[in-house]
């Protein structure tokens, strides 16, 4: 089980998926606006993920935390 994501204030600078990623579908689950998974073998961040990042800041924290390989990763800033 993974533990809270750090609390902070300040907006989602930046989301990424590093090395690892199983394509479980979660992610584009959580946050389809941000995250999909392509042809079951890559999942991305979309291009215009950015635009969503204000407004689906909960939605994508919380895939970060479900994530069972832990491999999405956000900057702050």
């Amino acid at each position: 089980m993974h533990g809270p994501a750090p609390v902070t204030n300040t907006p989602i600078k930046q989301v990424w998926i590093e090395a690892g990623c199983i394509c479980c579908k979660l992610c584009q689950d959580i946050a389809p606006q941000v995250f999909s998974v392509e042809d079951d073998k890559d999942c991305i961040v979309k291009a215009d993920a950015g635009v969503h990042f204000a407004r689906l800041r909960d939605d994508i924290e919380q895939a970060m935390r479900d994530c069972p390989v832990e491999v999405i990763k956000l900057a702050h800033g």
